[in-house]
């Protein structure tokens, strides 16, 4: 198992977890504004098509927002009892090519083992989690198979970054909750799935 510190990482569809290289980024003079990062993402969304490009672009921006805007850290749900997870959407706006979540994770729970359908990324704010990275090793008999190839441990700071088809499962390492900043493009629902390692099936998200 890794223990990532305070760097960012890339997940691409065929499970290799690999590090990027970004720019530096230090503390703003002036807040940087939730409207001013929207701005400059969407630039970034326009100009830029790859995904692992997008994604080394993205991530200074959003280490820039978070250490600036500490207002951020507190925008989040405490965990339902019942699931295990809870979700306070900080963004999101018809026809705008983004969500921007805060996700909070109970110890003890995990979440399904699933793809996005987009490009993601997760920074940690809060807690350590134990994202686990599975690959497609599908068989004529099994066309949903997947297998676990590697395991990362995310601390505050860390960030970690998904192609469309990168499959994991996120669950809290040790006794305190999680919480993390969570952005996403537009899902392609009709490409997203939940994997059920016991049978060896999937079914749409």
């Amino acid at each position: 198992m890794r223990v990532m510190e305070n760097r960012t990482w890339l997940v691409n569809d065929n499970a290799s977890l690999q590090a990027l290289e970004t720019a530096d980024v230090e503390e703003p003079q002036q807040t940087y504004r939730l409207y001013r990062f929207l701005t400059e993402l969407e630039d970034i969304l326009s100009g830029v098509k790859e995904d692992p490009k997008r994604l080394v672009a993205i991530a200074p921006l959003v280490r820039k927002l978070l250490i600036s805007s500490y207002w951020l850290q507190m925008e989040y749900k405490e965990p339902d009892p019942k699931t295990g997870w809870g979700v306070h959407f900080l963004y999101r706006e018809f026809q705008f090519p983004l969500t921007i979540q805060m996700v909070s994770w109970s110890p003890g729970t995990a979440s399904t083992v699933h793809n996005h359908a987009t490009w993601g990324l997760v920074a940690m704010l809060g807690g350590q989690e134990k994202n686990r990275i599975w690959r497609r090793v599908p068989t004529q008999e099994n066309p949903h198979k997947i297998k676990l190839v590697d395991e990362i441990v995310l601390s505050p700071g860390d960030i970690i970054t998904f192609t469309p088809g990168a499959i994991h499962q996120v669950e809290p390492y040790g006794d305190e909750p999680t919480i993390s900043f969570n952005l996403y493009g537009v899902t392609d629902f009709k490409n997203r799935y939940v994997f059920n390692i016991n049978d060896n099936t999937a079914k749409l998200f």
